[in-house]
């Protein structure tokens, strides 16, 4: 793949070299045209494990899709645009690490390798853990069905690290569930195991914190879902911690357009 550098710009196929971009990048890129047809991908022998791939590469695209729709509350603002990219690397090492399986339908084990995805920033440009200072805990009950945030007394002029112009804040405690998923011989797609569960998720907000007034009691924010929901062995729990900037104007609050960082701290 080449990348265009010079100042003349032009889109479509000259030749054999077609000319595109891709998202979140700059620039024109190009490349060679053609390559094997939709048939032979799909039918001739000697795409067997293209085939195997392009299957468990959608089976991880999907998964992480489902991460982002059950934090679709919080995606526009806290997102950078390669999450997608991001998240399917993250499946697919999930899936690697299925033995069960035979190439082509290895199972997404999210439940026994959530590891991979602790640690996530949303927006790999705003750091969370640099936008925010403060230290806090966050526990969650036996049963999975709910997490609580707990930050001890602080000041935001040493804590919080804000955009220019920004006033307020509110920080974040959001609990998703992110089902397994596994490959389904009767429709021939990955599904979720538990698809009832999947993608369901719950939103705590703080409220509209000052960024010059000192905090003098703990901030809790619970994040629960209903008591009504089982929670199974084939479901992880996604547990993750944000941080919103506002600008005040007489009793209203707009929300800043960036700074805004979500992390995904721990899995259970």
């Amino acid at each position: 793949m080449a990348r265009q550098l010079g100042h003349v710009k032009y889109k479509g196929t000259i030749g054999e070299i077609r000319h595109f971009k891709i998202k979140g990048m700059t620039g024109n890129f190009a490349g060679l045209k053609g390559g094997a047809t939709g048939d032979q991908i799909k039918n001739a022998p000697g795409f067997v494990r293209t085939r195997e791939n392009m299957n468990e590469f959608t089976a991880c695209a999907r998964a992480g899709r489902s991460v982002r729709v059950g934090l679709n509350l919080l995606m526009k603002q806290m997102s950078d645009a390669q999450l997608t990219g991001r998240l399917t690397a993250i499946m697919k090492k999930i899936n690697l690490e299925d033995q069960s399986e035979a190439r082509g339908y290895r199972a997404i084990l999210i439940s026994t390798q959530s590891k991979y995805l602790e640690g996530l920033h949303f927006n790999k440009n705003v750091n969370f853990n640099g936008s925010f200072l403060a230290p806090f805990e966050l526990t969650n009950t036996a049963n999975r069905k709910s997490s609580t945030m707990t930050v001890a007394p602080f000041k935001p002029d040493k804590a919080v690290i804000a955009p220019a112009g920004a006033t307020h804040f509110r920080l974040i405690n959001a609990v998703s569930i992110i089902s397994d998923f596994a490959y389904n011989e009767n429709t021939k797609v990955y599904e979720p195991i538990e698809p009832g569960l999947n993608e369901t998720s719950n939103v705590a907000y703080s409220a509209y914190l000052d960024l010059t007034t000192e905090i003098t009691v703990p901030t809790v924010l619970t994040s629960a879902f209903a008591e009504t929901l089982e929670l199974t062995d084939n479901v992880t729990v996604l547990n993750s911690v944000g941080i919103e900037f506002y600008q005040k104007a007489g009793t209203d609050y707009y929300l800043f357009n960036d700074g805004h960082a979500l992390k995904l701290q721990v899995t259970f």
